[in-house]
């Protein structure tokens, strides 16, 4: 009688986790995609680069700052409807940014992109607790992780093809109303919860959030991302701007190379989790294992500014490829060591914070890179400063944060 049950549960599982990969997927295409046109953008708008910073960084400004409401009303009101509204608002920002004709509009969407895109993370979170068993778990954000990094790398790909063959505004009103057929699925698909459900769990310390920004750890944790997210956004948000503006490629060869380095870290991400996880499981230190594919990841962004800086295209592909190869071991680690060490009853508060304090690494790498291109008309500056955040990261995560283990709440402060 029980075989039949548990015979089923796994394909409504997985059916549920191919719907969350899309979802970051569109997720990530859709608030990359400005660097994939900005060449074309600045042409038409006459948009000058510190204004194209300025666009990169209005997202973020209102992804970060509505991360502690967006899990606020996920914890309150049913998961699956909270993201289906947000994926309705951010993919109507995506395609109305197809018709706007100047920088406030263009920068207001970009606004009300972030408010929508910032349910996805708390949401992600909440049904894979709810809904997938521990056994599953380490497989589900794997592959969520690996969503989002496949996101950039096709998104550079096919909507540099896609700016190159049409144009710009094509871009967004095919990836904002395309998007739209995923809805449907979702709504019927995703198994529903009941407003205000709690989980029941044995009654353990709930740190406050001044508990929380007392300790030390937990700085670590948010230098650490900060850091992390400095060097992934400034791919994200400026790489095909840079090889169409500084190296020259058309929108074709930049489409194609451009979209490389995001593959790599996906395939290293993936490949990082993994292996990370079997080598703690056969024993050995979590601490060490974790910092260790952390610093590593986070040193290698250093590479970043000879691959940069290099005259020759070939050297400069081949040295970004690289960086991005090994950056992918920190990407699938950082979030296991936050889990762990905040435990059960103190993970989706301490990541709230966690997440809405890193992705104001977003509006620093928008801003600092906008205005460094457009004073020394180079990106020389900005992977110079990529390769120190890196470095400010790689710090934050081996020597502030200390041992990897669950913080004891009760325990004085450290």
């Amino acid at each position: 009688m029980s075989t039949p049950a548990r015979a089923a549960q796994p394909p409504m599982q997985w059916g549920l986790l191919i719907l969350l990969v899309i979802a970051v997927f569109v997720n990530y295409i859709d608030r990359g995609n400005l660097s994939v046109s900005a060449a074309r953008i600045t042409d038409e708008l006459k948009i000058d680069p510190a204004m194209m910073g300025q666009l990169s960084s209005a997202f973020f400004w209102t992804y970060a700052l509505c991360q502690i409401p967006a899990g606020w009303l996920i914890q309150r009101y049913d998961v699956h409807r909270v993201f289906a509204i947000g994926f309705l608002v951010w993919s109507l920002a995506t395609a109305f940014i197809g018709f706007t004709n100047s920088f406030t509009t263009l920068f207001a969407f970009r606004l009300i992109l972030g408010v929508g895109e910032s349910v996805a993370y708390p949401a992600f979170s909440k049904i894979i607790a709810k809904d997938f068993p521990e056994n599953q778990r380490g497989k589900a954000n794997g592959f969520i992780d690996a969503g989002s990094k496949l996101g950039p790398a096709l998104g550079t790909l096919i909507g540099g093809l896609i700016v190159a063959q049409l144009d710009w505004r094509a871009l967004f009103m095919i990836l904002g109303f395309g998007a739209l057929a995923w809805l449907p699925f979702w709504l019927r698909s995703a198994p529903k919860s009941h407003a205000g459900e709690q989980t029941k769990q044995v009654a353990v310390k709930e740190p406050s959030a001044l508990d929380l920004l007392s300790r030390r750890a937990v700085w670590g944790t948010f230098l650490g991302l900060f850091a992390l997210n400095y060097a992934w956004y400034f791919m994200v948000n400026w790489f095909p701007y840079y090889l169409e503006k500084q190296r020259g490629f058309s929108t074709q060869k930049m489409a194609v190379l451009g979209s490389l380095p995001f593959l790599m870290i996906a395939i290293s991400s993936t490949a990082g989790g993994i292996l990370s996880d079997r080598l703690i499981s056969a024993g050995h230190s979590s601490t060490l294992i974790r910092k260790s594919f952390i610093v590593t990841g986070m040193l290698s962004a250093v590479i970043m500014y000879p691959a940069g800086i290099a005259p020759n295209d070939d050297v400069s592909m081949g040295l970004f490829l690289l960086a991005c190869l090994i950056f992918g071991f920190a990407s699938s680690n950082h979030w296991a060591v936050t889990q762990t060490l905040a435990g059960p009853n103190a993970a989706s508060k301490w990541t709230g914070f966690q997440n809405g304090f890193g992705n104001f690494a977003g509006v620093a790498a928008g801003w600092l890179t906008g205005e460094i291109v457009n004073r020394t008309k180079s990106f020389d500056g900005a992977f110079f400063a990529v390769a120190c955040m890196a470095v400010f990261g790689a710090f934050s995560y081996a020597f502030i944060i200390p041992e990897i283990k669950q913080v004891d709440w009760d325990a004085e402060k450290s």
